[in-house]
C-alpha cells in the first residue's frame, strides 16, 4: 500500500493569522493616538487586542515595528498585501496622458493618504526625538518616500511635458517635498483647511514647480 501525502488548505489559517494581526495593529493605533508612543506598552496593546503579549512580540518583535505596521495600514487604508504603487489610483496616474492631470490625480491620492496617516506619521517623526527605536522607522519612511517619488518623477519626465531643462533629481525632490506631512499638519490640522482646498493647493504647487 503506497503512502499518499495529504495536502492541506492553509488559506483559512492564513486568513485567521492576518485577522489577528490586524486586530493587534488597530489596538496599537488606538493606544498610540490616545496615550502616545512612550506610554503605550506591548502589554497594554496585547490587553486591548485580547491577545497575549508573547504573541505580539512573536508577530512584530518590537513596539517600533508595530508603529510601522500602523503607518502602513493607515497609508493604504486597509491591510491588503498590495503596495500603494500597484493600486488602481496610481495606475490611473500612469494611464493618464496629460501631465497636469497626472499631477492632479496624484495629489488627490496623496491628500487622502496623508489624512489617514497623519497622526501616526507625526507620532513617529516626533517620537524619534525621545525614543531611539523610532529613528530607523522614520529613516525607512523617508527612504520609501524617496524611492517612490523617484519612480513617479521618472514617469513624469518620460511624458516630455515638464518644463525644459528640469532633471530627475529636481522632479524627485519637489515631489518628495510635498510628500512631507509637515504641509498637511500646518495647513489642515493647524489652520483648518479643508481636504479639498489642501488638495488643490498641492496640485497647483507641484504643477507650478514642474510644468512650463
Amino acid at each position: 500500500m503506497t503512502g499518499v501525502k495529504r495536502s492541506y488548505d492553509t488559506s483559512g489559517r492564513r486568513a485567521q493569522a492576518r485577522a489577528r494581526r490586524l486586530i493587534v495593529v488597530l489596538a496599537a493605533r488606538d493606544l498610540f493616538e490616545r496615550d502616545g508612543y512612550r506610554l503605550t506598552t506591548i502589554a497594554a496593546i496585547a490587553a486591548h487586542a485580547g491577545v497575549s503579549a508573547e504573541s505580539v512580540y512573536k508577530g512584530f518583535g518590537t513596539k517600533a515595528a508595530l508603529a510601522k505596521a500602523v503607518f502602513d495600514i493607515a497609508l493604504a487604508g486597509d491591510d491588503e498585501p498590495v503596495p500603494v504603487a500597484e493600486r488602481p489610483a496610481m495606475q490611473a496616474v500612469r494611464d493618464e496622458p496629460d501631465v497636469r492631470r497626472k499631477i492632479a490625480l496624484f495629489t488627490e491620492g496623496l491628500a487622502e493618504r496623508q489624512a489617514r496617516s497623519a497622526l501616526v506619521t507625526i507620532l513617529i517623526r516626533d517620537g524619534r526625538q525621545v525614543d531611539d527605536s523610532l529613528a530607523p522607522v522614520w529613516d525607512k519612511l523617508r527612504d520609501e518616500g524617496l524611492a517612490g517619488m523617484t519612480v513617479l518623477g521618472r514617469h513624469l519626465l518620460e511624458t516630455g511635458q515638464l518644463r525644459a531643462g528640469i532633471g530627475l533629481d529636481e522632479v524627485r525632490d519637489v515631489l518628495w517635498n510635498y510628500l512631507a506631512i509637515d504641509h498637511y499638519e500646518r495647513l489642515v490640522l493647524s489652520q483648518g483647511w479643508t481636504l479639498e482646498r489642501y488638495t488643490r493647493w498641492l496640485a497647483d504647487a507641484i504643477t507650478s514647480a514642474l510644468c512650463p
